[in-house]
């Protein structure tokens, strides 16, 4: 289960990811949310949590649904993606020769 503190800094940083993915700048992504760019900063640092207002203007600039937007799975530890990965492997859930085949695609 998350904090609040958790959710605010996993928040921020999907935003931030969300952004640069888009290749937007800060300063572009707010005008399009029609805030100020400081504010923007603090949302994604975690410094501040956003408002139901602020959520839909997120959704809307970075034109993402919102299970999108509060994905954080692929923040957690090393060691616990690897076990579920390992986990999936083992009762032959992935594909192995998919999954080797983007390895050997990404190393």
């Amino acid at each position: 289960m998350y904090s609040s503190s958790d959710i605010k800094t996993l928040l921020g940083k999907r935003i931030k990811e969300l952004r640069k993915k888009r290749n937007l700048t800060q300063e572009e992504l707010a005008e399009k949310m029609d805030i100020d760019q400081r504010n923007l900063s603090k949302i994604e640092c975690g410094n501040n949590f956003i408002t139901a207002e602020t959520l839909s203007k997120i959704l809307d600039a970075l034109k993402v649904e919102p299970q999108q937007l509060f994905n954080f799975d692929h923040h957690k530890e090393d060691n616990i993606l690897k076990s579920e990965l390992l986990k999936e492997i083992n009762n032959n859930n992935i594909d192995i020769k998919l999954l080797y085949q983007l390895y050997q695609a990404i190393k």
